[in-house]
């Protein structure tokens, strides 16, 4: 199973590529923002999966969604979820 996951985008790079942070952590991926219908900039919000940035989100529904996920890795692990 995969998983889409909310990233803030903090550096756009060349080629359609941008370099996103997930949550609060320091973990850093490179997704494509070819299949947004918009044109990204820093600090916008976006929904990545397998890669590709899908849409974006306001910070608010980034935070919601992050929040949700929180929840449920520490349901599963039982400890607090690090992102």
């Amino acid at each position: 199973m995969c998983l889409a996951i909310p990233a803030q985008i903090v550096e756009l790079q060349e080629e359609g590529m941008a370099r996103v942070r997930v949550g609060e952590s320091h973990t850093f991926l490179t997704a494509s923002m070819m299949l947004l219908p918009e044109p990204p900039h820093v600090g916008d919000y976006v929904i990545v999966h397998a890669g590709f940035a899908m849409h974006t989100l306001s910070p608010q529904e980034a935070q919601d969604s992050l929040a949700a996920l929180r929840e449920l890795a520490e349901a599963m692990e039982g400890s607090p979820a690090q992102f």
